[in-house]
């Protein structure tokens, strides 16, 4: 026993092993969080990595002097850990989010947490890049195949994939499927007494948690509201919609987020105005004289939130800078508000709203579900008991509970009359303590009507949150084209949707391709070096 142990520690007082040992705990975390399986994979992946290295005796002394280049696969390896890195952030990785936030700005931003693991993971980098370095060097197998290695790493980097193939449309400029099924939101007709607006999203916080099975009874506040109203079933997620002001485009503008990328000419300044070249609910309201008003807890100059809704026919847009002085003892998160603060100022404004001449519309952004763990406010505490600062359906209970005492506060207090609530998730989760559970079926976002004497009932359909544009305008009482505003269709008609049309992967093709309506959505902003009057717009068919 004492020679064997005596062996052990001989064989791991050298570099060789350590170096294996590294690269294969890498190889195995990264195989888990890709395949978003769980990171007990992580065991037996760098198990067989060893087993390889000791059946096949890499790192072995060999005739041959070490070498002193470095590998060429440095880079590959550096791009695939920043894949990881995002992949384990977001669990799935969106590029259009990704291109996103660098243009539109990622200031003021509230993911503290998400920069020391952004950190954890660059220290991480170092002995992994140092161990293949050594590997490569000390066992002329590797050195004569790493080249090829490299190679392989690039063609198979999912982010490099998705900056390849957008790079590709825009220089092809092929594709104007989207854009030939684009219809402008149009009010033909308005009803006599237009009714108020309130739309509630709330962050993160999908339709799949009403399964009981998986999640209890998390979701039961938001269902006992459902059933005083229309519930719409089926709301799913296609590409460019996923992240949060991709959400609310989509459902506010009837059209994917494509980024401005490659069509911005100065793309290292933050863009001045967000989809400056579509009509979206604001400026529809706005020309119906509503006034509007945008409330969220984050700051609105993240992600270009501000630009847009000062962009879209909002006259107040309300975020963390604005509504914290308004507070008597400020208790912030990371992000900001919590919502309990936020709600009790959106109270105020939609009582200030309520009492001047003419309609009007809120719409309200909620954090307490915010991934990863979420951010439930104290009062939660009183009925849920203590937060363990992990589990996300704690922050979904408090989250529908919350958006439950909101309505009921604002019906009792008669503000409600003639108003109609939409009540909405902006995306589906990103990762999250429950993400497996989440993923074991199929997802949908929530997506609720009530008031405005729509009667009860639940809607099965097969839809995107680009339908939840003209099934609002349609709820309201306005008369649209065809029942269709942008890529949406009302789900109140008996139109077929794009999903129902199509399927979701179909569209995403589309959506990989599209350079037209890309276009369309930024127009206005320099394109190319063309000028804005210089931009060919395919009209659509349905135009």
């Amino acid at each position: 026993m004492k020679k064997l142990l005596a062996t052990l520690l001989a064989t791991w007082q050298g570099p060789r092993w350590w170096a294996l040992l590294v690269l294969g705990l890498a190889l195995g975390y990264a195989t888990a969080t890709v395949t978003q399986l769980s990171h007990w994979l992580l065991v037996p992946v760098a198990a067989a990595w060893l087993m390889m290295a000791y059946t096949l005796g890499w790192g072995l002394r060999s005739p041959h002097p070490p070498s002193r280049n470095w590998p060429w696969s440095l880079l590959p390896l550096i791009l695939w850990g920043i894949y990881v890195y995002l992949a384990d952030s977001f669990g799935i990785v969106d590029l259009g989010a990704v291109l996103f936030h660098l243009q539109a700005g990622i200031s003021d931003h509230g993911g503290g947490e998400r920069t020391l693991v952004g950190l954890v993971y660059t220290l991480a980098m170092l002995p992994i890049l140092v161990s293949f370095t050594w590997l490569v060097r000390h066992d002329r197998r590797w050195r004569l195949l790493e080249r090829l290695l490299a190679l392989v790493l690039l063609a198979t980097n999912p982010l490099l994939y998705g900056i390849g193939e957008r790079g590709a449309a825009v220089v092809t400029e092929e594709g104007a499927w989207l854009n030939q099924r684009y219809v402008a939101p149009v009010i033909l007709e308005a009803p006599k007494a237009p009714p108020n607006l309130l739309v509630v999203y709330l962050e993160s916080l999908e339709n799949t948690y009403a399964d009981r099975l998986r999640f209890d009874d998390v979701y039961a506040p938001l269902g006992r509201l459902g059933d005083q109203g229309v519930v719409f079933e089926g709301i799913r997620q296609v590409d460019n919609t996923g992240w949060t002001m991709a959400g609310m485009i989509a459902s506010q503008c009837g059209v994917p987020l494509m980024p401005a990328g490659l069509l911005h000419d100065s793309q290292l300044e933050p863009l001045e105005r967000v989809v400056p070249g579509v009509n979206c609910l604001g400026d529809l309201l706005a020309d119906q004289g509503y006034e509007l008003t945008y409330m969220g807890g984050a700051s609105k100059a993240f992600a270009g939130k501000g630009r847009f809704y000062e962009g879209h026919g909002f006259s107040r847009v309300l975020g963390r800078d604005d509504l914290t002085p308004r507070l008597r003892s400020p208790d912030l998160n990371s992000w900001g508000l919590h919502d309990d603060d936020l709600y009790a100022l959106a109270v105020e404004e939609i009582r200030r709203l309520d009492a001047q001449p003419g309609p009007w519309g809120l719409v309200n952004l909620s954090l307490a579900t915010h991934p990863p763990y979420g951010y439930p406010p104290d009062a939660c505490r009183q009925s849920q008991g203590e937060f363990n600062g992990t589990d996300i359906l704690y922050s979904v209970e408090c989250s529908a509970r919350m958006a439950h005492d909101l309505v009921k506060r604002l019906a009792g207090e008669g503000l409600l009359e003639n108003t109609l609530v939409a009540i909405a998730s902006d995306h589906l989760s990103m990762r999250v303590s429950a993400w497996e559970e989440l993923t074991a079926g199929p997802r949908s976002n929530t997506f609720m009507l009530l008031g405005h004497d729509l009667p009860p009932r639940r809607m099965k359909v097969e839809a995107s949150t680009m339908d939840i544009l003209p099934t609002i305008l349609e709820a309201m009482g306005f008369t649209i084209d065809w029942h269709r505003a942008g890529l949406g269709v009302s789900l109140l008609s008996d139109e077929p949707t794009l999903l129902e049309a199509h399927g979701r992967e179909t569209l995403n093709e589309q959506l990989k391709r599209e350079t037209a309506l890309h276009e369309r959505l930024w127009q206005g902003l320099d394109i190319g070096g063309m000028a804005p009057d210089e931009v060919s717009l395919s009209p659509s068919e349905d135009e």
